[in-house]
């Protein structure tokens, strides 16, 4: 499913603190940024994406529809950054770099609660987390 967005948006888990600490670093650095959204804040079924990819991997929706989870869609995130943003996310995407990006993006994803400012609600799939989440909303 592919739906038009005015902006594009990058969608987290606002649950996760690493996450969150990780997005509010992208928003003090990256002027020209997507709408950055919590995947809890969202209609997901609106947006054509499923709870489980955003439990999963953080999405990136393009304003023109297209998708992108993980790596690419922290690379389309830095493209959509101009500058010298735009040059290192397309180095993202390049093959080589892209390989490690991808490897390093799900070590990184499968280990957020250990990682500075993660917690254990981190690890926890959301059906299981505390009322109060791990993270600040």
């Amino acid at each position: 499913m592919s739906v038009e967005t005015p902006r594009p948006i990058l969608i987290f888990d606002g649950d996760c603190a690493f996450c969150t600490r990780s997005v509010r670093v992208l928003e003090r650095r990256v002027r020209r940024r997507p709408t950055v959204e919590a995947w809890q804040r969202l209609d997901l079924d609106a947006l054509g994406v499923s709870r489980e990819e955003c439990e999963a991997a953080v999405q990136w929706i393009g304003a023109d529809g297209s998708r992108a989870s993980g790596h690419v869609a922290v690379a389309r995130t830095l493209i959509h950054g101009g500058k010298g943003w735009e040059l290192l996310g397309r180095s993202l995407l390049v093959p080589g770099p892209s390989w490690v990006a991808a490897r390093v993006y799900a070590w990184v994803a499968r280990n957020r609660h250990r990682m500075p400012g993660g917690t254990a609600e981190c690890s926890l799939p959301a059906a299981d987390r505390s009322s109060t989440g791990g993270g600040s909303r």
